[in-house]
């Protein structure tokens, strides 16, 4: 038998939710507010919610998301049942930590390549002190927009997974189209 995926884990314990809990479920992975929007699970099936969690939090990570709502909408034993199908699977670590590629990582290529609006980026980066005046200086001096991205992808790896998340929340507010496009992938 093939080693089980993580979105087919997650796709085998949405299918044992009722219509009313799946719902509920949905409802809870939208108002979270770090990933999925509701144009992306409304009316959908399990699998396409799965597809839709794999791309946005990777594997391993909706699988944690997944049992973190599983218990916010008091399915606790669909929540424990599925962390230990993904700890048999070997789809967790011990330490519940994630070595998963964070979603601007694996499709940086295609980001440097499509991402146009690198100044109001920029702006928000700033704000949010991901980056210092010096860099957005440095950065808004290069041309095209391709060498733009590829210097941000410096100063964006170098701040974590939480600039990554910040980074990823701005491309979706001002990228959506091509974010839900790469989603899709």
């Amino acid at each position: 038998m093939p080693p089980k995926t993580a979105k087919k884990l997650l796709c085998n314990k949405l299918e044992d939710l009722s219509a009313e809990n799946f719902k509920r479920f949905r409802t809870e992975l939208v108002d979270r507010k770090d990933g999925v929007r509701m144009i992306q699970v409304e009316g959908k099936d399990v699998l396409e919610v799965s597809e839709v969690m794999v791309n946005v939090y990777t594997e391993r990570n909706a699988l944690k998301v997944a049992e973190e709502i599983l218990r916010e909408i008091r399915c606790e034993q669909d929540a424990d049942e599925l962390a230990e199908e993904a700890k048999k699977a070997g789809l967790c670590s011990s330490d519940g930590s994630s070595d998963e590629e964070h979603f601007v990582d694996r499709h940086r290529d295609e980001l440097i390549q499509r991402v146009t609006t690198v100044p109001s980026i920029l702006d928000k980066l700033l704000k949010a002190k991901v980056i210092q005046a010096e860099t957005y200086d440095e950065i808004m001096s290069l041309r095209p927009a391709q060498a733009q991205m590829r210097r941000l992808y410096r100063d964006i790896g170098g701040g974590g997974r939480s600039a990554k998340d910040l980074f990823l929340q701005i491309l979706k507010d001002q990228q959506r189209f091509l974010i839900d496009d790469l989603m899709k992938n």
